[in-house]
């Protein structure tokens, strides 16, 4: 096969989490702001940690921890509230995992907010390395949550692809060297590009189609 690891990213990429994010932050801001964000807003927002698009992007800069620690209380309190998980995901990564693949994330996402949805989904057995937000020193679209995987893994990046669904990851992905997927197959994916992938995907068994050997 050609690949022979695939790295996700995973908020709006493996779980369809985003309207879970949206709420979370929405609910940070209008509190400590007054402001009421939408979604695209937010999106633009994407890359660091929820911590750094708090710290970032908050006017009221003396509550930041505390309003850090509240988005994470929101987004556990509400994650059965807006998160499930697609079967056909799930049998996606089981027939990569069968395969041979070697699977890991790389997200933006802070450690805490992505151990809660890792947990929640029961897809922890998957992944043998995970990098988040809180593990590299410059986010996404820096390319180092990916160089981390490849030394991790031993591996050229061209045996490597990178599988998103933002600007941010693709830009990423490219930087490293890599074979990128834009996918769009949840309801609430923004699926507008700026970057150019190598490969488009709005549908996960078009996504199967493209790694066949």
């Amino acid at each position: 096969m050609k690949y022979k690891g695939i790295i996700f990213d995973f908020d709006g990429t493996l779980a369809d989490t985003l309207p879970l994010c949206f709420y979370s932050f929405n609910e940070i801001f209008k509190k400590y702001d007054q402001r009421d964000l939408s979604a695209e807003e937010i999106v633009q927002m994407f890359g660091p940690s929820e911590a750094g698009i708090i710290q970032q992007n908050l006017k009221a800069v003396d509550q930041i921890d505390k309003a850090v620690e509240e988005y994470y209380w929101h987004y556990d309190r509400a994650h059965h509230e807006f998160v499930g998980f697609d079967p056909h995901l799930r049998q996606l990564l089981n027939g990569l995992r069968n395969e041979g693949y070697r699977l890991g994330i790389f997200t933006g996402k802070g450690r805490k907010s992505f151990d809660i949805s890792m947990s929640k989904l029961q897809l922890e057995d998957f992944f043998d390395v995970t990098i988040t937000g809180d593990d590299v020193s410059s986010p996404k679209p820096d390319a180092e949550g990916l160089y981390k995987i490849l030394e991790v893994w031993e591996m050229d990046k061209t045996q490597v692809l990178f599988v998103g669904d933002s600007d941010a990851d693709i830009e990423s992905g490219t930087r490293a060297g890599m074979d990128t997927v834009a996918v769009a197959w949840f309801p609430g994916s923004h699926g507008r590009f700026t970057q150019t992938p190598t490969h488009y995907c709005n549908e996960i068994d078009r996504f199967k189609m493209l790694i066949k050997p």
